[in-house]
């Protein structure tokens, strides 16, 4: 019985794979979507966030924060107290003087000694 499924699975695959083979190289009118954003999209949202200088920009904004105090030498970044707003937890190590950044969110964090 499972071997029935194992065929019939094979033969759909096959099948979607000869599709989307004809699909692609007979329609030139059909847009490849790579999962980059075109540059050109970029660009216009770009400036659309130059040209306006009454509003700041999200690095304006985040490096308003200031700088998180934690006691300890590693602090897991998680963007948010929501998981949901948040990103993927990022472990940050912070031996050094200066504040660490989180790479998703920019938020910064630097060890509060209490010497």
């Amino acid at each position: 019985m499972a071997m029935i499924g194992a065929k019939r699975g094979y033969a759909m695959a096959s099948n979607l794979l000869k599709a989307l083979k004809t699909s692609t190289s007979s329609s030139t009118s059909i847009r490849r979507f790579s999962g980059v954003v075109n540059s050109e999209i970029t660009t216009t949202h770009t400036e659309k966030w130059m040209q306006d200088t009454s509003k700041k920009s999200p690095m304006e904004l985040i490096n308003e924060v200031p700088p998180i105090k934690v006691e300890g030498r590693i602090v897991a970044c998680e963007g948010d107290t929501n998981p949901a707003l948040g990103h993927p937890i990022e472990f940050i190590c912070l031996d050094l003087s200066e504040p660490a950044v989180c790479k998703y969110c920019g938020l910064r964090y630097v060890q509060d000694h209490h010497h």
